[in-house]
């Protein structure tokens, strides 16, 4: 009669082998798993990601793109910045803003920045909104043939006379609002503090004109700016929303993305006058 040990080890022995029989049918299926994590469905062909390729959806969801399960990357997105924009949301810019146009694409920050039109404006005529008395109605250049109508919740903030004839941050490519009557195609970018007391508009560089493209990275990195995504893009993929909690202030009153990458303009760095690691929006 067999030892108990024996009668145990023969019990092991059959049962990793129905796990192997398992795991090599489940194979020949496509299907792989990790033994120390939930299972992931991946086919047979699936490339191994590099950490800097990947990234990760709301709550910690794995996203999966041209078929292929993506990890956490701890390079691209932050955990307030998955919660900003919804999985569909970041998948949907990631595939319809990526540099080879390929929906197999993990996200890219910066390069999803890079597609909202952000210009050098010039105010050329600032009032009160006659209805709504927060708000100021500026005419601004932004290279067009005609000035744009902007509105602006800077009453609090910005005296009147500061604002005329001074150079601003456009974020051109969002949908018109209707604001109290006013169509207001554009905003003005500012800084603010955490308490939200302190706003101050962003300022180009001296020596930057109207109409001219701002981006976010080094100078070299002009040559090879994605095309410009439309209102109804920006709106449908969430796309400032992904963007705007990447934007400070550092310690030198630079704008940035991502604590590294310049707001800038062909001849220099987008700053704000007093504030010093501020929100941007």
């Amino acid at each position: 009669m067999p030892t108990a040990a024996a009668a145990a080890a023969a019990a092991a022995a059959a049962a990793a082998a129905a796990a192997a029989a398992a795991s090599n049918a489940l194979l020949r299926c496509g299907l792989h798993f990790i033994s120390w994590r939930r299972p992931l469905l991946l086919p047979a062909s699936a490339k191994t990601k590099t950490p800097s390729s990947l990234s990760i959806g709301r709550g910690g969801a794995l996203l999966l793109r041209g078929g292929v399960a993506l990890a956490p990357s701890f390079c691209t997105a932050s955990p307030d910045a998955a919660s900003a924009a919804t999985s569909d949301a970041v998948e949907e810019a990631a595939a319809g803003n990526s540099s080879n146009g390929s929906a197999g694409a993990a996200i890219d920050v910066k390069e999803v920045a890079n597609t909202l039109d952000l210009r050098v404006g010039r105010i050329l005529k600032a009032w009160r909104h006659e209805e709504a008395d927060t708000l100021y109605v500026e005419e601004v250049d932004v290279g067009e043939a005609d000035p744009r109508i902007i509105c602006s919740g800077l009453v609090k903030y910005v005296p009147l006379d500061l604002l005329q004839g001074r150079n601003v941050v456009v974020l051109a490519n969002l949908k018109a609002r209707n604001m109290r009557g006013v169509k207001s195609s554009g905003m003005l970018m500012a800084a603010s503090d955490a308490s939200h007391e302190n706003v101050e508009l962003l300022v180009p560089p001296e020596g930057s004109l109207p109409g001219e493209r701002i981006w976010f990275g080094s100078e070299s990195d002009k040559e090879t700016l994605p095309p410009v995504a439309t209102p109804n893009q920006v709106q449908k993929k969430k796309i400032w929303e992904m963007v705007q909690p990447h934007l400070k202030t550092d310690e030198s009153r630079n704008a940035i993305l991502l604590g590294q990458h310049l707001m800038r303009t062909s001849v220099g760095a987008v700053t704000s006058p007093s504030l010093k690691n501020a929100n941007i929006s």
